[in-house]
């Protein structure tokens, strides 16, 4: 198995693939190492001076601020961050042709709901419009669990903390609430009020548009003596209605697909994140769509981005996306380089610049076809940009609300939590895969001897078709569902 590795011909630091030890020569015995070097993080590999940028994935993400010699560890007691604020882009055109025909047509069997979209699952969501009625929404789910029977999968209860005494820019969570009760992996949803509250039912219809008033009912909690006595009866004929949805084979076309990954490390852009790059390609390529998020995880990154804008107009919307979440960093007296987290640094990510380039590996080569505002949703196939935060519950409750029928979520460091929609859990190294067996479901890391960045990417679609088709992920047999909402308004 391979101890080390050169990203990109051009970069003068590798990465270790494994602990290495003191004394050990590497690049052809051109370099010994002069540090204990731990898995996943930098090592010189020409001499970089004070000043000068620390290269990886072929780009900067850096610059040394001493002097570094070859075999010396590269980290955050010899470099910083090169990232400022805004910055003036220049549209030079798309480089980047579509992705060809993709041959062999792939399907899976999902259910096609009245208005033509499609789902993955056949649950039914309780969702709250105020955290203040969250524990009836809980203990309505689990009390409904028997009545569980035909092509139903689960009842799934939404807590959040939002819904009143919000003004302004908060407006946001009416509408994440609403899509995902119109989810289509929803086969029914309960809308569960209180009565007084901010968002009560009544405002917060009209933000659902047109909708199946068969699949979607609703409770206001103050206006019944027994709100479970009552929810029961309204769930029950939720998963009664549900359970006559039988699955049909669809085309992978009518796939979307959402890309995330939190608790990374030094590995994230060498493996999973690649392989979720090949699988992206795949899903485009038969005419589906990809989505990828969390912007200031783009920092350092957007410019290749931008290359592959489409047209003129998606490259400006990327430009202001890019632009306008760092005027939110400013306006609120944080800088744009604040990242990466302590996990990503003790996993060998540096600078904000590092991870983002290795984030944006999950994109893959396809152009760039659109941005997708915060609560907003897909309208075009192909790979989408989702403008939102990188926090992991908001930004993944973010991809569901936008469309994604799933989730592929890459890791290194491991978390426990999941989506909405259901979550495929992506190791980035064999020993987190090993350790944490009931939190991954793909281990990524066998393209480092094993398979090749496309192998793993077909493997990686095969697993996501059967999950399309009604496999379970582990977080859903452990009936893992979480949601969050980023809150930007006032609250009083």
């Amino acid at each position: 198995m391979r101890r080390f590795i050169r990203i990109h011909p051009s970069d003068n630091v590798m990465v270790a693939l494994e602990p290495l030890q003191a004394g050990l020569t590497v690049d052809d015995g051109q370099v010994c190492l002069k540090q204990d070097i731990p898995m996943g993080h930098k090592f010189a590999v020409a001499p970089i001076a004070s000043g000068e940028d620390v290269i990886k994935y072929g780009d900067p993400i850096g610059h040394a601020v001493v002097d570094i010699l070859p075999g010396e560890w590269v980290h955050t007691h010899n470099m910083i961050t090169n990232l400022k604020g805004e910055k003036e882009y220049v549209y030079e055109g798309s480089s980047v042709p579509p992705l060809s025909d993709a041959g062999k047509k792939r399907t899976f069997m999902g259910f096609v709901r009245q208005d033509g979209h499609v789902g993955i699952r056949n649950s039914v969501f309780i969702v709250p419009t105020v955290g203040c009625v969250n524990k009836v929404a809980q203990e309505l789910a689990e009390k409904a669990k028997p009545f569980l029977h035909g092509s139903v999968d689960h009842v799934i209860a939404f807590p959040h903390d939002t819904g009143c005494a919000q003004m302004g820019d908060d407006e946001d969570a009416m509408r994440i609430l609403s899509a995902i009760a119109k989810h289509p992996n929803a086969g029914g949803a309960l809308v569960l009020g209180l009565g007084c509250e901010t968002n009560r039912i009544d405002v917060f219809q009209p933000y659902l548009g047109d909708f199946d008033r068969n699949r979607i009912r609703f409770l206001q909690t103050q206006d019944v003596e027994d709100e479970i006595d009552e929810g029961l009866k309204i769930l029950k004929e939720l998963i009664d209605q549900a359970a006559e949805g039988c699955r049909q084979e669809v085309g992978a076309d009518r796939l979307i697909v959402g890309m995330k990954c939190g608790g990374s490390d030094g590995m994230s852009g060498i493996t999973a994140n690649p392989v979720i790059g090949r699988l992206s390609d795949l899903v485009i390529a038969q005419g589906g769509t990809t989505i990828l998020t969390e912007v200031p995880e783009m920092f350092g990154a957007e410019q290749l981005l931008m290359r592959r804008a489409s047209d003129r107009q998606v490259f400006d919307e990327i430009v202001e996306m890019i632009n306008g979440f760092k005027r939110y960093l400013l306006d609120h007296g944080r800088p744009v380089n604040e990242n990466p987290t302590p996990g990503n640094k003790d996993g060998g990510i540096t600078t904000l610049e590092d991870k983002s380039l290795g984030c944006t590996q999950k994109s893959g080569s396809a152009p760039v076809t659109g941005v997708i505002q915060y609560a907003g949703h897909v309208e075009k196939t192909g790979l989408q940009l989702l403008n939102c935060p990188a926090f992991d519950l908001v930004s993944t409750t973010a991809l569901a609300a936008a469309g994604a029928q799933l989730t592929l979520f890459s890791t290194g460091r491991g978390t426990p939590f999941s989506s909405p929609v259901p979550t495929i859990k992506i190791s980035t190294n064999a020993p987190l895969a090993q350790k944490k067996k009931d939190w991954i479901d793909f281990d990524a890391s066998v393209v480092l001897e094993e398979r090749s960045y496309e192998q793993a990417g077909e493997e990686l679609l095969d697993l996501l078709l059967r999950v399309a088709s009604g496999d379970q992920v582990i977080s859903e047999k452990k009936n893992y569902f979480d949601l969050a909402i980023f809150r930007r308004g006032v609250t009083v």
